[in-house]
């Protein structure tokens, strides 16, 4: 199938504006669980109409928002300054300081305790502790893993590869979906770190009628190494994107920003 002779024909419009035929939309459907490509652009496409619509959609002129005041009874002038007390006499500076003398000579006591303490610790005993750290800390990531292993072998688990799209080809990223316990394991060390004031936010897509829901941001990506996050979805998905957008997240994912995309296989 030459799938750009068939995004050139037009149709994919029609399949947004709501202009086709039963069967013709059910076509569309098919071809976009089977082609990232042609869900893509039915996502841009999308996109594009929304940015249209809020381009020409009239706003609220100033004569609008003078009458909302007035209804509010808003008045700036009504704002008031409460200004803070002053200490009647000088004896709360005077206890002020001599509460920061003590406390600053308790810590240092407390210091020069801990000093002495650790110089009395031979090296074995200072050893010891932090090989005793360092065993826990390996029993936890190996508990962390065994459950991992054992949640990827769950027969339940639906694998859903995303693939690079557009500008971003080289990222990727894979959804462990469990529909048992409306779960989902990503595994997204296939993307970069994200940039200062900005985040990766997942979505969940269903594609007919196409209707993105965010499943919330990755907040600690780039402190995190495993890249493995847990994420909650009781949607009915059918294809999975990651966006970079905003810090805080968006409403609906910025499709110039839209880094992989992959359909789960019927």
């Amino acid at each position: 199938m030459d799938i750009k002779a068939y995004i050139e024909t037009g149709i994919l419009e029609l399949y947004v504006t709501g202009q086709l035929s039963e069967k013709e939309n059910q076509d569309v459907y098919d071809l976009m669980r089977q082609h990232p490509e042609i869900l893509q652009e039915v996502l841009e496409i999308e996109t594009a109409y929304i940015k249209l619509g809020e381009a020409v959609s009239p706003g609220v002129s100033e004569r609008t928002m003078a009458l909302i005041k007035e209804q509010l009874e808003f008045n700036p002038d009504d704002a008031k300054v409460i200004p803070m007390p002053r200490s009647r006499t000088k004896w709360f500076t005077y206890t002020g300081w001599a509460a920061a003398l003590i406390f600053g000579a308790g810590l240092l006591w407390t210091i020069t305790q801990n000093k002495q303490l650790e110089v009395q610790l031979s090296d074995a005993d200072i050893e010891n502790r932090y090989l005793e750290q360092q065993i826990e800390q390996a029993k936890t990531d190996l508990a962390s893993k065994e459950q991992l292993f054992n949640v990827l072998r769950d027969r339940n688990i639906i694998s859903v590869p995303l693939g690079g799209q557009g500008n971003f080809a080289d990222s990727y990223a894979k959804v462990y979906w469990n529909k048992a316990d409306n779960s989902i394991y990503l595994d997204a060390q296939g993307l970069p770190n994200a940039p200062e004031g900005k985040v990766w936010q997942v979505w969940s897509l269903t594609l007919n009628p196409l209707t993105p829901t965010s499943l919330g941001t990755i907040d600690d990506f780039n402190d995190d190494e495993n890249k493995i996050f847990e994420i909650a979805n009781a949607n009915e998905s059918e294809a999975f994107g990651i966006t970079l957008e905003p810090a805080g997240g968006s409403e609906s994912p910025t499709m110039e920003q839209l880094y992989t995309l992959g359909v789960v296989t019927p």
